[in-house]
């Protein structure tokens, strides 16, 4: 028997699951010996994309198309080059499956669209779009999409580069390039390069998070329905645009993640991988097990290498073409069980023993291996609401080497309470359980909201918290009590996220100045209408409205998390006070103290909060600033003095805590 893992010393509760541990360590060893060994290195095995598809050869000035097709029985290349007759322009077939195609640069060009005529294992003839095609373009008449030939004759010139391993305190921004801009239209990756980066780096944040870029035919699926997974999408521009984004954010000092989505694909025929070859199981399981019942989508068969190889080919393609600085990983609880995870987790052995999808599991230590391997410095964030121990421990502990996790739970609850609760029951105790609950050792990335909470059908804090208040009254002159609650609640909820909950932060683009509308992407039920898909970032730049009051606290916040580097490391967060009925809470993380007073109605005169040393403490951040939009009735040029706190042998100051108020300190 192996030896003990890591992962389970280091949890005891984890010693039933010693064996399943060995085992999935054992698998993920014995497959990377098996690729190793055919191919030299992971890196030379996730080479497809060097091989499949259109490839240009120098010596014969010719381009060899080359498919995987194992069932197919006729593939023929047609486009308008040869007006959509491929009878002399018929693949070859060899043994492993693969077709091939040599046809002249003369007659094959830069911007030519084309499409592989595929007759199928089910004697069906269909004009699909190659697998690891780079470049797929919607015709806007008939919107149906065909392949593109990208091949510019100047590349592009790379100014700048970046170096993620700086990035201690991750502070994400999750954005949309399409929705990004204030019209309501479709906006490019240049725009967003030239007008919305700059806004993020102002606020603060180190790493933009980038949606639907991985080519989907449904623009209203918010890029999580992939078809082309190694085309950029190009409603907003083309392959060079893309670069040209993430070299300026580069030249702002931000990293750039790349939203990759490998648990699922759209179930299209015309634009996809589904029944490609005329099989149903040739990039996906066979039968019930390749139907996503959620997703309306196609589950892909991890234990086929040629599927492993599509997959890690395209995490090596995004990191070395477009010099992406990692990723987060959608769906993953999807991929780590066979039931998709739709059960309550309540048991270790429902991690590890009982529906674990085992072949999706080592494929995920594959990716989080090369990922590395390519870019020792790399960010992988994995979407996962499971739970799952490990998942972001080294793989040579027992885990699977994601370097975070996204804590999925808090959106819920913060929406549960500010829907089922009133503000003078929230219960402070289990606020700070639910805040701190995560696995020692595993970084989280935390965060009141993202893009799900903003979408039709749901609602965004701010519109929990103000709802058509927001339409009439943040105008600074007709500003309620129900506004200078939800401006209050708003930026604490922020806070208290940041600063207790994780290990980073994210922020959906908008919802940090409380965008007051839900995103509706164009579709026949709002008659194709882009009113609602878009962000409006007047509001937050007119100060005659109190939008800007939130803005400029997210930066404020933002920029004191990057400079204290509190986030930092584990085991560095320790309550100091909590208090249910005053609705109290005081925190230290790091060299910063946080107060918190979420109490309704009442303010707190001389409150003694113990401090984890002696000396003077200054406020450095205070919620209740004019300029934020607050009252004004903390004193912030005076410092807290300490004093000795007999009966625990400690020290403590005394606060004035309005209500609804926010304090940070920090020791001088």
């Amino acid at each position: 028997m192996s030896s003990i893992p890591i992962l389970v010393k280091n949890d005891p509760w984890l010693e039933s699951c010693t064996q399943a541990i060995q085992e999935r360590m054992e698998r993920f060893a014995e497959k990377l010996n098996v690729i190793e060994s055919q191919y030299q290195s992971l890196q030379e095995f996730a080479s497809a994309h060097l091989s499949l598809g259109p490839q240009f050869c120098k010596k014969t000035k010719t381009w060899c198309i080359r498919e995987w097709a194992p069932a197919a029985k006729a593939i023929q290349l047609v486009g308008p080059f040869n007006q959509w007759d491929g009878s002399n322009y018929h693949f070859t077939q060899n043994s492993l499956g693969y077709w091939e195609l040599s046809i002249s640069a003369e007659n094959f060009t830069h911007l030519t669209t084309f499409k592989l005529r595929i007759t199928g294992a089910d004697e069906q003839t269909h004009d699909r779009i190659p697998a690891a095609i780079t470049r797929a373009v919607q015709n806007e008449e008939t919107h149906d999409f065909s392949a593109q030939l990208w091949a510019p004759e100047q590349a592009y010139t790379w100014q700048h580069t970046y170096d993620a391993s700086k990035l201690t305190t991750p502070l994400i921004y999750e954005a949309h390039v399409g929705m990004a801009g204030e019209e309501p239209r479709l906006h490019t990756y240049r725009e967003f390069a030239d007008h919305i980066l700059p806004r993020i780096a102002a606020l603060g944040y180190n790493i933009v998070q980038l949606m639907a870029v991985q080519e989907h035919p449904y623009y209203g699926s918010f890029g999580y329905h992939v078809s082309s997974f190694f085309g950029v999408c190009s409603r907003y521009g083309t392959p060079e645009d893309l670069k040209y984004l993430i070299d300026t954010a580069h030249s702002l000092g931000m990293a750039v993640l790349l939203d990759i989505i490998h648990s699922h694909a759209v179930k299209n025929t015309a634009e996809g991988l589904n029944r490609f070859d005329g099989s149903e199981h040739q990039y996906f399981h066979a039968g019930e097990a390749g139907e996503h019942p959620q997703w309306d989508s196609k589950c892909f068969d991890y234990s086929k290498d040629e599927v492993l190889q599509f997959l890690l080919s395209n995490v090596r393609y995004w990191l070395e073409e477009y010099r992406f600085d990692g990723f987060r990983f959608d769906g993953i609880t999807s991929m780590l069980y066979e039931h998709h995870g739709t059960t309550a987790f309540d048991h270790y052995d429902k991690y590890f023993k009982d529906g674990v999808a085992h072949d999706a599991i080592t494929y995920l230590q594959l990716a989080t291996t090369l990922t590395k391997r390519i870019r020792p410095d790399a960010l992988i964030i994995a979407e996962d609401m499971s739970g799952m121990p490990g998942l972001c421990r080294p793989i040579e502990e027992g885990g699977i080497g994601f370097t975070h996790r996204l804590a999925m739970g808090l959106p819920d609850y913060w929406i549960k309470l500010l829907k089922h609760q009133q503000d003078e029951n929230w219960d402070i105790e289990e606020l700070w359980a639910t805040l701190t609950n995560r696995r020692y050792g595993e970084a989280n990335i935390a965060y009141a909201e993202s893009h799900d909470q903003a979408l039709v059908g749901d609602k965004t804090l701010a519109f929990w918290l103000m709802d058509a208040e927001m339409y009439t009254s943040m105008s600074k002159d007709r500003r309620n009590h129900i506004i200078d609650r939800g401006l209050a609640l708003h930026k604490m909820i922020r806070l208290l996220t940041a600063t207790a909950a994780g290990e980073g932060y994210l922020t959906f683009m908008g919802n940090e100045f409380g965008h007051p509308e839900w995103l509706d992407f164009p579709r026949e039920g709002n008659e194709w209408s882009y009113h609602y898909c878009r962000r409006q970032w007047s509001l937050a730049d007119n100060h005659d409205l109190c939008y800007h009051f939130l803005r400029d606290f997210d930066q404020s916040m933002i920029h004191l998390l990057k400079a204290n580097s509190c986030l930092q490391g584990f085991g560095n967060t320790y309550e100091r006070w909590k208090h249910n009925e005053d609705k109290v809470l005081a925190f230290n993380r790091g060299d910063l103290m946080f107060i918190f007073n979420l109490h309704p109605t009442r303010s707190h005169e001389g409150y003694t909060i113990p401090v984890p040393e002696a000396g003077s403490y200054a406020i450095i951040l205070n919620s209740d600033d004019l300029a934020f939009g607050g009252h004004d009735r903390v004193n912030a040029e005076l410092p807290f003095i300490s004093q000795t706190w007999e009966e625990n042998e400690g020290h403590v100051i005394q606060c004035y805590l309005p209500t609804r108020t926010a304090l940070v300190l920090k020791k001088a």
